[in-house]
């Protein structure tokens, strides 16, 4: 494979190809990163945390950096994020915390990485008067009362969102997931694993369903981050149709890519507002403002990183379909994913359960799931009955991994918790809606104790 340079001209569409090809790995080498957000507020009023201030994300950030021995990404002279090797902690635009973990080789270090995480933020931000919150969405705060952080993509975003879709403001401040990065082997084995985790993704979303509130109240869904993204940006996100063909690969989703409109070009840090331009354009030099200019294969790869589907293709696979929540659900979506796409015989299992699956079949569930959780359907079938099943397969695959512990256990463990919200057919969001009405009587302020970090 030739090597290319980040900052050279691209020169045909098979350079494109690079980005995906780039990524293929013997089994060997397959690792796990898991990258989850969080809200923060402020203890005693609840109220989300703004950048600016002694007590704010800046302050945070750079405790963090002098006293953890990370080092600081920077946007300007504003401190926007940190690196460590591998792992980073970056802000989402309305202040979410996240943290993108490194490439592991197990579940038990992924779970270790997440518990040094949070003890580490916790120590920072304890004395700040800033918790954490694990939800899919901001329970209390509007959208014109959460903070901006100071990140020039986000201006772009946010200006471009107000003309795609009625809620991609509200995905961009005021919703958190949890996500798992996996890799393959060849572009037949990203084939598979794309095409079977795109259409068992909604059923991921079901399972880890938390987010029943929002202002105040019950907002009437068990997932309403899954909801937003129905009509954030339909250029960007939701379930793609040539994942379903047979011969589905790279090529397929480079042309969907260069199809989605641009949002920047960036230029020595700087981001240039290109925002529903075509990337088409600047391949051939046309780009408004660029004219004359080619992209390199660092504007093709950050272009990449603006399109939102529930399954992105990078140089390895990012499952983009659950809420964020507790640090054992953290856990558990990469165990869930890792289970079913890590062994070929659970592959092929998970291949099989959807197999008949069409376009229409996914993108019909997932739209439905957001309000109905468990109960909604696909072809007959409730989700929790495919659930249950889905969780059998990957525990088959874990058990064939076999990836142990000092203690000697292998990473079963973490599916229990999925595996009761499937026996019970109770989502989080449910259990959370029970609290609320009965314990809670009404009182959102009660969340904030119950599901902080």
């Amino acid at each position: 494979m030739p090597e290319f340079d980040k900052y050279s001209p691209i020169q045909n569409f098979d350079d494109l190809l690079h980005s995906f090809q780039k990524g293929c790995k013997p089994k060997s080498k397959w690792r796990i990163g898991t990258e989850h957000e969080k809200f923060g507020f402020y203890k005693g009023s609840n109220l989300p945390v703004p950048y600016e201030g002694d007590n704010g994300i800046e302050a945070l950030l750079l405790g963090m950096k002098n006293g953890a021995n990370w080092n600081g990404i920077y946007e300007g002279d504003k401190i926007i994020g940190l690196v460590d090797g591998m792992a980073s902690i970056t802000l989402e635009p309305g202040g979410q915390f996240e943290l993108s973990g490194a490439p592991l080789s197990s579940i038990h270090e992924t779970c270790k990485e997440i518990a040094q995480h949070l003890k580490c933020v916790r120590r920072v931000a304890d004395p700040l008067n800033i918790g954490f919150l694990g939800l899919g969405f901001q329970p209390l705060t509007a959208l014109e009362d959460v903070p901006m952080m100071p990140k020039g993509r986000y201006q772009i975003m946010k200006a471009y969102m107000a003309k795609v879709g009625r809620l991609g403001r509200q995905m961009m401040f005021r919703s958190c997931t949890v996500q798992v990065n996996l890799d393959y082997s060849s572009e037949a084995d990203m084939a598979q694993k794309y095409r079977t985790s795109m259409a068992l993704q909604p059923i991921a979303t079901a399972l880890f369903a938390n987010s029943p509130f929002a202002e105040g109240r019950a907002n009437g869904y068990q997932s309403y981050r899954a909801q937003v993204w129905t009509d954030t940006d339909p250029d960007r996100t939701g379930t793609l149709p040539f994942a379903f063909k047979k011969d589905f690969g790279f090529a397929d989703y480079a042309n969907y890519a260069l199809d989605v409109p641009m949002y920047f070009v960036k230029r020595d840090g700087i981001y240039h507002d290109v925002s529903g331009h075509s990337f088409h354009d600047f391949m051939a030099g046309k780009l408004q403002g660029f004219e004359g200019q080619l992209p390199t294969m660092s504007d093709w790869e950050d272009h990449l990183t603006t399109l939102f589907p529930e399954v992105r293709l990078k140089s390895f696979l990012e499952m983009r379909g659950a809420d964020g929540g507790p640090w054992s659900r953290l856990c558990a979506l990469p165990t869930l994913f890792v289970g079913l796409l890590y062994d070929q015989g659970a592959l092929d299992a998970a291949s099989e359960l959807c197999k008949d699956w069409d376009f229409a079949d996914v993108e019909g569930l997932r739209r439905a799931v957001p309000f109905l959780g468990m109960d909604a359907k696909i072809r007959g079938r409730r989700v929790q009955e495919i659930a249950i099943e889905m969780l059998e397969i990957a525990r088959a695959g874990l058990n064939a991994r076999n990836a142990l512990n000092d203690a000697g256990d292998n990473e079963t463990g973490f599916l229990t918790e999925l595996e009761e919200i499937a026996r019970t057919g109770k989502s989080p969001a449910q259990s959370l809606l029970n609290k609320y009405e009965g314990e809670w009587a009404r009182d959102i302020g009660k969340i904030y104790e119950n599901c902080a970090y």
